[in-house]
């Protein structure tokens, strides 16, 4: 299935009546009126629970099977559009098989469902948790959950919600076994009369009506099967010179294939006579777009893997549709339509493409949709930071086509986009290798996704990113790509509140920095385990692990990192009551400030060495160094740095017996803030202190960037 992105709620307007009310049929639909009244009647059907005198301790299923190709999707859709009124908590959807056929791992679709319900997604839960919150997230709710392309019980059961009120319907090739209290609707062919006003749809009503003999011929050629069908309409459409009895002859003089299953003959058959008739060109086009990721498409997807310019992909794609070979997706917003490609055709697609296509020709289209999507994601992340006059020269440079018009419509178009970024970004790494091209996709959608929505609101996203990352990064032996990937997991933990698993990753990544000979992996690490003891309140370890990444800084002379690390031995040594040695490393890191004229980061240190001379009882060597931080601040510059550091003496002033000289300082920071907060937003000092409150911590280091991830500084 292809992950919910996030923000995005799946539902379906009302449009239906009662259960038991005739049964509408909605434009686009046809036929299928015996099973959708035995779906209805099935919803109010005694279960066994019920028969036995017990609540059903499950919502309803209702499972419709037939092979791809059927209709079966077409039909739960239908049913759910007709019953969508009354479950007004809406109708979520998830497409439980893959494109290239394998099945969605659970854990994939809970997250995806809570997204949709709206409810938070911890980043890097396990599958038994998330599928537990979805449970949660259901209850008390009228839902309805529409589970597609079910590979077997196993994906549908631990989804069910455990109260009655929500609905599920399932679709799969046959029964599953294991779910309880299921009685599945078997799909056949379409009768005649349905067939012949499906195809009628796609050939138009003349030739259809001319010849209706012909038309039923058709019918029973394609056994009824929506999706032959389908084809032969398009395929009638598109050569408006012959009739159907042509279609007829071609049919049953084309071979029946070379599959053993006798049921898919048919629906082989009207994918030949549809390919056969494109032009060259297109039947390479239709071929390529065997490798759009989640076999999903659009005109920039589809101009990559051609090779062709994007107005003429465009034009292949709108007469595909118009074929039958592709469907369209909903528009959204201002975005370029995305179209799919009907799972019953992609097998038969990827042995086109296998045996006409040569592997370096498949290789390069490859790589070009690839890059194409980097681009794309460069440009996305690129609509955010406009302000920057070196982003707006980059922006300048690209294409026209790949530049978004705002940040609301690079925002909804990695939204739209995401299920078929994220699998690009499965099908970049799927040879086992992190080539640098596959670096580069993983990199662009995780600062992307960072950009537009937050590392919060993106971290299921995220998480499984670096998952994937640090797959590959074990399976080849990449320590470096290992250790970034580790990393960053152990970042998603901390944030979700998992600071043990968070400190067994940030271990882990240590070894493999230490076996890169990676100097900054290895300080990043030291200083993510020390971050984790400080957050389990260890002080001891906390110190002893941020000392071992200082001795390394110092080592190196980076300056910035040693005047942060020491900051941060003072404030865990703050937390411990060591007041002497908590003064001892603030003073460090002020006299490392100093060196670098880092006038906002001395002024910072100097507040917290008056806020350890407090502690300790010196108020006197407080208020002295208060007013040697406010004149550090004054002379950077910085009115909300300064501000923040006049509330400090302000409280210290107040607990030394001097409310008067406090009240002069609290109106001073009270003027400097109003004038900054009339000149523009808050700059990296704006949130230095508040009254009582703890200063911010000094300046993080630069990000480390390993490519294809992403390891940013603990918090």
């Amino acid at each position: 299935m292809a992950a919910v992105p996030p923000g995005r709620r799946s539902s379906v307007p009302a449009a239906g009546g009662p259960a038991r009310t005739a049964v509408p049929v909605l434009p686009g639909f046809v036929g299928r009126r015996r099973e959708l009244e035995e779906l209805r009647a099935d919803i109010v059907r005694a279960g066994l629970d019920t028969l036995a005198g017990r609540k059903s301790p499950r919502g309803r299923v209702l499972l419709i099977a037939g092979r791809p190709g059927s209709g079966r999707t077409a039909l739960a859709e239908e049913l759910a559009g007709q019953l969508a009124g009354q479950y007004p908590d809406g109708v979520l959807r998830a497409r439980l098989t893959e494109a290239g056929g394998a099945p969605v791992p659970t854990e994939r679709t809970a997250r995806a469902l809570l997204t949709a319900l709206g409810a938070p997604v911890p980043a890097g839960a396990e599958e038994d948790e998330l599928t537990q919150a979805v449970r949660s997230a259901l209850k008390g709710r009228r839902a309805l959950l529409l589970l597609d392309d079910a590979a077997g019980a196993e994906q549908v059961d631990p989804l069910l919600p455990d109260k009655s009120e929500c609905l599920i319907v399932a679709v799969s090739r046959g029964p599953l076994t294991g779910v309880p209290d299921v009685r599945p609707c078997t799909l056949g062919g379409l009768d005649t009369a349905s067939g012949v006003e499906l195809l009628e749809r796609y050939a138009g009503p003349t030739r259809i009506t001319c010849d209706p003999a012909a038309a039923n011929a058709v019918v029973e050629e394609c056994g009824g099967q929506p999706a032959a069908l389908v084809l032969v309409g398009g395929w009638l459409a598109a050569l408006s010179k012959l009739s159907v009895v042509d279609a007829v002859t071609r049919l049953r003089e084309l071979p029946p294939g070379d599959g053993h299953d006798i049921a898919a003959r048919p629906l082989a058959r009207a994918f030949r006579l549809a390919y056969e008739a494109l032009p060259a060109p297109s039947a390479r086009i239709l071929r390529l777009l065997a490798l759009a990721p989640a076999g999903a498409a659009d005109a920039h997807t589809t101009s990559a893997l051609a090779g062709c310019s994007v107005a003429a992909a465009q034009t292949a794609l709108e007469d595909f549709e118009a074929r039958g070979l592709l469907r369209a997706e909903p528009a959204v917003g201002s975005l370029p339509p995305q179209y799919l490609v009907p799972g019953c055709l992609l097998d038969m697609l990827r042995e086109l493409m296998r045996t006409q296509e040569r592997p370096a020709e498949v290789e390069l289209a490859r790589a070009r949709m690839l890059e194409r999507t980097v681009r794309q994601l460069h440009s996305c992340r690129a609509a955010t930071r406009t302000d920057d006059p070196l982003t707006r020269k980059r922006l300048a440079e690209l294409p026209r086509p790949l530049r978004f018009a705002s940040s609301q419509a690079a925002g909804e178009w990695l939204t739209c986009r995401l299920p078929a970024l994220l699998a690009a970004a499965r099908l970049a790494v799927q040879d086992g290798r992190l080539d640098t091209l596959a670096r580069r996709l993983v990199s662009a959608l995780t600062r992307a996704l960072t950009a537009h929505f937050g590392a919060e609101e993106a971290g299921p996203e995220l998480y499984g990113l670096h998952q994937l990352v640090l797959d590959v990064a074990r399976r080849c032996e990449m320590p470096l790509e290992k250790a970034a990937a580790l990393l960053n997991i152990g970042d998603l933990d901390a944030r979700a509140g998992r600071t043990s698993a968070a400190l067994g990753r940030y271990r882990e990544a240590l070894d493999a920095a230490r076996q890169a000979g990676d100097p900054y992996a290895i300080s990043r690490s030291l200083e993510s385990i020390a971050a984790s003891y400080h957050e389990l309140g260890d002080w001891q370890r906390a110190v002893d692990w941020y000392g071992r990444a200082l001795e390394l800084r110092l080592t190196r002379g980076e300056l910035a990192d040693e005047a942060r690390l020491y900051g941060r031995l003072g404030a865990v040594r703050s937390y411990a009551g060591q007041w002497n040695e908590a003064l001892r490393d603030w003073r460090a890191a002020a006299a490392v400030c100093r060196r670098l004229r880092d006038l906002p980061g001395h002024a910072r240190a100097l507040g917290e060495i008056a806020r350890v001379h407090e502690h300790a009882g010196r108020p006197q060597d407080a208020v002295r160094t208060c007013r040697e931080a406010v004149e550090c601040a004054r002379q950077a510059g910085d009115d909300r740095l300064r501000a923040a550091m006049l509330l400090r003496l302000a409280d210290t002033l107040e607990r030394l017996g001097d409310p008067v000289a406090a009240a002069g300082h609290r109106s001073a920071a009270g003027e400097l803030l109003t004038g900054a907060a009339s000149s523009g937003p808050a700059g990296p000092a704006a949130s230095a202190a508040l009254p009582g409150g703890a200063i911010a911590p000094l300046p993080a280091p630069a990000e480390l960037e390993v490519p294809g991830t992403r390891m940013a500084p603990p918090d």
